[in-house]
């Protein structure tokens, strides 16, 4: 039907809309922001970067309302000590340095992530010590006195430089010591847990000094942000990367590359901040119920994200625990729900998360039944025909009706084809005599749509389809087929539904969707194979649905007729 066909064109239009003004609202860089072109002067590198020496200032004791939201006090680089050798960590999924200055987390391999298929030995780094790209987890504890506070500048030592998860120990924990040598002592502990990426870190003050001492904690992500340019060949390239934040209401992505979210400062309470990328993430959930100072800082493509905490004081002679978190790791939503208030939200379904939710949850469901996500894909797919099936028969008993109706049809418009007016009149009757809804068949294709784009997020976005096999030559259903095959097979199909759909009344128009097909094949060919494998089930259970609603038309017809 033209009706239906023109809906389909359109759902085609918004799908190519919505990926260009993603690739403008994500990428495009406006010329104000664009950098000048290089001169040819012999200053070759950029200035020298001064983020990784920012360390946050005590927080002054007054209301939220008051105050800026961080000051920061520069540290020298001279009075950096020296930096001794790394603490190496290795346990179940996770294999990670930490470093002596600061104790910080200066490098973390995922070892169930591989970056290759055909190469596991090679796995996914997020936190990287490589001074030309790093990628660095700092944390400590200000108390105002630059080069005498355990911040990430300062000298922790160690009781042995590797720790391992002892087979059958579900707990590793890994302390790491600093002493002002005054009565000052501050115990760093690192708490790992077989099986999950979210670290604890608690910091143990004991105050044997004859006064007061006063601290707060900070924690901030420093990060050389690689630039991505988009490719309709690389679907990776359409994930966010770069800073995000939850004020305890809302999630937000920063783009450092927009002037507006380069500057961000604020007062969050039970929320938390991350350095997104595509599939995997680090976050840092600060304790709750306490309200930190959140900052964002960018300089030549660096950016620094961080929040500080309120001030604690430590009485002389006492003792105080402060108790934060770090997430390293793959975006598993399981384990993500349950180490920060809505952190599941950096597996970033976009404004279709109220369908990819659902639709990733009962694929999950399924694919437990199953033990595997290309057929998960299909059985899903299955059962959402099932579900609306009632709405699909009406739709193919109309199209059923007019197939048989072409002929009368095509006299129709063959008596009036000098008279546009008289055949719009007739046909009009004739379906009114006929019982024929034209628009019929469009609700089904305007359902499809969102549910199309929803399956797009939840292939795209969910790390567990990651490099996920289905058969034979299909390995990896979160990238395209590499041998163009189910692509093919959609096309066939949908060449077949095209057949066995009545046929355009306009020839021009049947010529043009005679070669669909063809257009959407080229246009899937670099989707992700499992999305493919979701469309070609969807058209192969439409074509064996409406074959039957036909066969049960002509019967009903033939049985009218006698």
């Amino acid at each position: 039907m033209p009706n239906q066909r023109l809906l389909l064109w359109a759902g085609l239009a918004l799908v190519l809309w919505l990926n260009y003004q993603a690739w403008q609202n994500d990428y495009a860089t406006p010329p104000a922001a664009q950098a000048p072109a290089a001169a040819p002067s012999t200053a070759a590198a950029p200035p020298p970067q001064t983020l990784d020496q920012s360390v946050p200032g005590l927080p002054a004791p007054t209301s939220e309302a008051a105050a800026p939201a961080v000051t920061e006090t520069p540290v020298v680089p001279a009075v950096t000590p020296a930096v001794a050798s790394d603490i190496r960590v290795v346990t179940d999924v996770l294999d990670l340095r930490i470093g002596t200055q600061g104790g910080e987390l200066k490098r973390a391999d995922l070892l169930a992530y591989p970056k290759d298929k055909r190469h596991p030995e090679v796995v996914v780094r997020l936190f990287n010590d490589d001074p030309a790209h790093p990628f660095l987890f700092q944390s400590g504890l200000t108390s105002g006195t630059p080069g005498a506070q355990p911040d990430h500048l300062a000298t922790f030592t160690a009781a042995r430089t590797d720790f391992r998860l002892a087979d059958g120990a579900d707990e590793l924990k890994v302390p790491v010591t600093w002493t002002d040598g005054q009565g000052i002592t501050v115990t760093k502990t690192y708490t790992f847990t077989r099986g999950r990426y979210a670290v604890r870190i608690d910091y143990e003050i004991e105050n044997k000094s004859p006064r007061d001492w006063q601290a707060a904690s900070y924690l901030q992500f420093l990060r050389q942000q690689p630039h991505v340019e988009r490719s309709m060949f690389d679907v990776e390239s359409y994930a966010f990367m770069g800073p995000a934040i939850y004020d305890g209401t809302s999630y937000r992505k920063l783009d450092i590359e927009d002037e507006e979210d380069r500057v961000f400062a604020g007062s969050i309470k039970d929320g938390w901040f991350a350095a997104m990328q595509h599939h995997f993430v680090a976050a840092t959930v600060p304790a709750a119920q306490q309200t930190y100072q959140y900052r964002l800082r960018v300089d030549h493509g660096q950016y620094l994200l961080g929040a500080v905490g309120p001030s604690q004081v430590v009485p002389a002679g006492a003792r105080r625990t402060l108790t934060e978190t770090v997430f390293v790791g793959p975006k598993l939503q399981a384990q993500l729900e349950t180490t920060g208030p809505r952190l599941e939200l950096v597996a970033d379904y976009g404004k279709l998360t109220i369908i990819s939710k659902p639709l990733f949850l009962v694929l999950k469901w399924v694919h437990g039944l199953v033990g595997n996500w290309g057929w998960a894909i299909v059985l899903v797919t299955a059962l959402i025909k099932l579900i609306f099936y009632p709405l699909s028969e009406a739709s193919g008993r109309s199209m059923a009706k007019m197939r048989a109706l072409a002929p009368r049809i095509k006299n129709i418009q063959e008596r009036y084809k000098d008279d546009r007016e008289q055949l719009g009149r007739a046909m009009m009757e004739l379906y009114k005599r006929e019982k024929i809804n034209p628009l019929a068949g469009c609700l089904p294709i305007v359902i499809q749509i969102p549910f199309f784009l929803a399956f797009y997020w939840v292939l795209l976005e969910s790390v567990e389809m990651r490099q996920a096999p289905f058969l034979l030559w299909i390995n990896d259903l979160s990238t395209r087929d590499p041998f163009f095959i189910l692509p093919l097979l959609m096309g066939a199909a949908m060449f077949g539904q095209y057949k066995l759909n009545p046929a355009p009344p306009d020839p021009v128009q049947a010529k043009v969707f005679m070669f669909m097909p063809i257009i959407m094949t080229a246009m899937f060919a670099w989707f992700p194979s499992g999305l493919v494998l979701y469309w070609l089930t969807n058209t192969v259970l439409s074509i064996a649905q409406q074959w039957r609603i036909n066969k049960v038309v002509e019967q009903q017809a033939k049985k009218a007729a006698t």
